[in-house]
C-alpha cells in the first residue's frame, strides 16, 4: 500500500516547477527580446516584458532587411534550407534503414551477420572521424552548396537499421509463413504487413531525426560556402558574429524563436505516436 504524504507531494511539485522554470525562462527571455529594439536590449538591465516591435523585427529578419546591419541574411531562406534538410534526412534514413533491416532479417545470403555487424560497428565512429573523407567525396562529386550535398551523406543510419532489425525479429514466424502460403512476394509482405506494423516506430524515428536534421551545424558549415545554402542554425551563429561589432540581440532572439517553432510543432503534433513508438510493446 502506497502512503500519500502531503509534504512529499509538495516537494515533488516544487521540483517539477523548478524544472519548468529552468526550461521556460530562457525561451521567455528570447520572446521578450524579439519584441524590442536593439537599443532597448543594449540597456542594463534588459527589459523583462514584451515590447511593441515584434512585427517589425520578424518582418525584417524574414525579408533580410534589418536596418543598421551589414550582414543581411534572409531568415526565410535559411528556414527553407533547414526544412529541406529536416525532411529529406529522416526520409532517407527511414527508407534505407527499413530496407536494410528487412534484407538482414528475412533474406538468407552469405555473410549476412557480417554485413549487419559491419553496419553496427559504424556506431562507434563519431562524425568527426569520417567527416574529412566524406567532404572529399562530396567535393569531388561537385555537390558543394547543393541540397544533395547537405543531405545524402547523412541519410545512412546504423542506429535506425539496428532498431528496425530488432523490431522485425519480434514479428511471429507464423505471420511470415501465412504470407508465403497466400502467395505474397517478399515486397508484398514488406509493404502490406511489415510497414503498417512499423508505423509507430517510423513515427518515433522521424521525430528524432527531424530534430537531428534541423539542428545540423558542423556538416553545413563545411559544405556550404554560399549564403543561400545556410541553414537556420548557421544563420544564428553568423548574426552573433564577433569582434567589436554590436550584436543586435533583438534580431538574434527573433531568429532563435523562429528556429524553435518547427521542431516544437513536430514534437507536439506527433507526441502520441512518438511516445507509443518508444514505450508501447504492442506496435
Amino acid at each position: 500500500m502506497i502512503q500519500r504524504q502531503p509534504w512529499l507531494k509538495v516537494a515533488t511539485h516544487l521540483v517539477l516547477l523548478l524544472g519548468v522554470l529552468l526550461v521556460v525562462f530562457p525561451i521567455y527571455i528570447a520572446l521578450v527580446a524579439s519584441t524590442h529594439t536593439g537599443e532597448d536590449m543594449a540597456q542594463s538591465p534588459v527589459p523583462i516584458w514584451f515590447g511593441s516591435h515584434a512585427w517589425e523585427n520578424y518582418g525584417n529578419i524574414l525579408s533580410g532587411n534589418v536596418p543598421g546591419m551589414t550582414n543581411q541574411i534572409p531568415v526565410s531562406r535559411m528556414l527553407w534550407v533547414s526544412l529541406v534538410m529536416a525532411l529529406l534526412i529522416p526520409a532517407g534514413k527511414i527508407v534505407i534503414s527499413l530496407m536494410s533491416a528487412f534484407a538482414i532479417v528475412y533474406f538468407r545470403f552469405p555473410w549476412r551477420m557480417a554485413v549487419f555487424w559491419a553496419i553496427f560497428v559504424t556506431l562507434m565512429l563519431p562524425v568527426e572521424v569520417r567527416i574529412s573523407p566524406t567532404y572529399k567525396v562530396v567535393a569531388d562529386l561537385g555537390m558543394l552548396n547543393t541540397y544533395a550535398g547537405l543531405t545524402i551523406p547523412l541519410v545512412a543510419s546504423a542506429t535506425a537499421t539496428f532498431l528496425f532489425r530488432q523490431f522485425f525479429m519480434t514479428i511471429p514466424d507464423e505471420l511470415v509463413e501465412a504470407a508465403k502460403i497466400d502467395g505474397a512476394s517478399p515486397m508484398r509482405f514488406f509493404w502490406d504487413i511489415l510497414l503498417p506494423l512499423s508505423r509507430t516506430s517510423i513515427a518515433a524515428l522521424f521525430v528524432i531525426q527531424f530534430i537531428y536534421g534541423w539542428n545540423q551545424y558542423l556538416w553545413p558549415l563545411l559544405i556550404s560556402t554560399n549564403e543561400d545554402m545556410y541553414p537556420i542554425v548557421m544563420g544564428i551563429r553568423r548574426l552573433i558574429g564577433g569582434g567589436d561589432a554590436q550584436v543586435e540581440w533583438n534580431v538574434v532572439m527573433a531568429t532563435a524563436v523562429l528556429a524553435m517553432l518547427p521542431p516544437a510543432l513536430v514534437v507536439m503534433l506527433m507526441q502520441k505516436w512518438f511516445v507509443k513508438g518508444l514505450v508501447d510493446s504492442e506496435k
